[in-house]
């Protein structure tokens, strides 16, 4: 993008604001991804007052008149995720009730995406129960980041637009002229992913783990299927829990004769037991975004973290402007 047009833009919006077009607000899941999608679109953060009451019940009060506006709430549904979803769901309805023209839910990482489906009987597919509470709320439209299954779109009858961390991992693996590359994808499920990912990362050839999970954050690793020997091995996957798939998945390239692994992963949700396994010396670097915020004690040296800011700025413009969002990616 040239100087000249960020200027033109960021005078538009200036115009805007002054209007009170667009507007920009964010709950406490993540407020420096905010601040910095704030600083590429040229305008400040809204000015809202969040505090709990004694028994624990969240207070949401937007501190300056949104009527008219087209309002945009930043906020991951991370852990805690039943304290971060409820503030969203607070403050898409006090944004409702203060008369704002639109309103759109920029969630960069929707929690309870796993539970998209029944895998077992008398279940509840939580991923849809979620899109249920944030349309009911008052949100008009929907802006997210890597969807754990891409399906969930088709959970809500608002548009939803659905943007990809990708183009910043890749970029940042290309500057490292790795060579000799194979693409990973740690299960089935994940193919499509990881085929993409290869694709943009100047045809690399493509290999697949075959994996079982015996129970809720529990997989095994038993099989792989293409060849590692020798090559530089990317695992892909939208995201990194508990991190037991990315360390076996790992051990197996590193058994297979792969040289060197990197994982890479949109979001870093890095439940326990996940660092001590990250950093256990089976893993080159681990490329993650910032989607969710990453504590100073979740660090560690093999981590490398890429802001997805520009992306989801550049979205909430052509959002906003009605231009096209998936033209971003091609």
């Amino acid at each position: 993008m040239t100087r000249t047009a960020t200027l033109t833009r960021q005078s538009m919006l200036s115009s805007l604001s002054d209007n009170n077009r667009l507007r920009l607000f964010s709950g406490s899941a993540n407020f420096p991804l905010s601040q910095e999608i704030a600083r590429y679109l040229g305008m400040d953060i809204g000015p809202m007052l969040r505090k709990r009451f004694a028994d624990g019940e969240l207070y949401i009060q937007i501190q300056e008149s949104i009527r008219g506006g087209d309002v945009y709430l930043i906020q991951p549904s991370c852990h805690p995720v039943n304290d971060n979803l409820m503030e969203l769901l607070i403050m898409v309805d006090a944004c409702r009730r203060a008369s704002a023209r639109q309103i759109t839910a920029v969630i960069p990482y929707y929690g309870y995406a796993r539970a998209d489906r029944k895998t077992a009987g008398r279940e509840s597919i939580a991923a849809k129960l979620v899109a249920n509470l944030i349309t009911e709320a008052g949100a008009q439209r929907v802006l997210a980041m890597d969807l754990h299954s891409a399906q969930i779109q088709g959970y809500f009858d608002i548009p939803f637009d659905h943007v990809y961390g990708s183009p910043v991992i890749i970029d940042y693996l290309l500057s490292k002229k790795l060579s000799d590359l194979v693409v990973v994808s740690p299960d089935v499920g994940g193919v499509a992913r990881a085929r993409a990912f290869a694709k943009k990362l100047n045809e690399a050839p493509l290999a697949i783990i075959d994996k079982r999970r015996q129970s809720h954050n529990v997989a095994e690793v038993l099989n792989l299927i293409g060849d590692v020997q020798g090559k530089t091995a990317v695992l892909v996957d939208d995201m990194i829990d508990t991190a037991g798939t990315i360390q076996e998945g790992a051990r197996l390239l590193k058994a297979r004769g792969a040289r060197q692994v990197y994982a890479c992963a949109t979001h870093a949700v890095f439940s326990e037991p996940a660092i001590s396994r990250l950093s256990s010396g089976f893993l080159e670097e681990v490329i993650v975004t910032n989607t969710i915020p990453i504590p100073e004690d979740h660090t560690f040296p093999q981590l490398t973290v890429l802001s997805v800011a520009n992306l989801l700025g550049e979205a909430i413009w052509r959002i906003h402007e009605d231009t096209s969002v998936s033209s971003m990616f091609r």
